[in-house]
């Protein structure tokens, strides 16, 4: 595995595979593994929820519903969108587990999509500040 990768990385630095070429798979990987380390880089203020708040309305509030207890009236058929106040998180419970979730959606079937280049990074980590101080509330 080592020489494998030691193979790429020459390939990479003389140019030969581009950064950012489909198939640069170990800088998603890359990404992906300092994504599941990383914690929420926006303060929880009272800006950055209010922020959180109008976003979750615009993107979030038709499947997980108003109070986020996941009974919104536009999930996808057969689905059962994510209770996300109570204390059993289904797919993840940290920041960045959560990030991860909504920026990737939530596989094998995708009934909560991606939204990755839909909405910004930091709106993202605003929805969580949200998600968090109305599950304290």
């Amino acid at each position: 595995m080592f020489r494998f990768l030691t193979f790429v990385a020459t390939i990479l630095a003389v140019g030969v595979l581009p950064l950012g070429s489909p198939t640069d798979v170990f800088a998603a990987e890359a990404e992906g593994i300092a994504l599941v380390s990383q914690d929420n880089p926006i303060e929880a203020t009272e800006e950055s929820v209010s922020a959180g708040r109008q976003i979750y309305g615009r993107f979030c509030r038709s499947c997980h519903g108003v109070r986020a207890d996941g009974r919104g009236m536009a999930a996808p058929p057969g689905s059962r969108p994510a209770n996300l106040v109570d204390d059993a998180w289904d797919h993840g419970s940290s920041n960045a587990e959560i990030f991860k979730l909504i920026k990737e959606g939530v596989p094998p079937k995708y009934d909560m999509d991606a939204w990755d280049g839909r909405v910004s990074d930091d709106d993202i980590w605003n929805v969580i500040n949200y998600l968090r101080d109305l599950a304290a509330g």
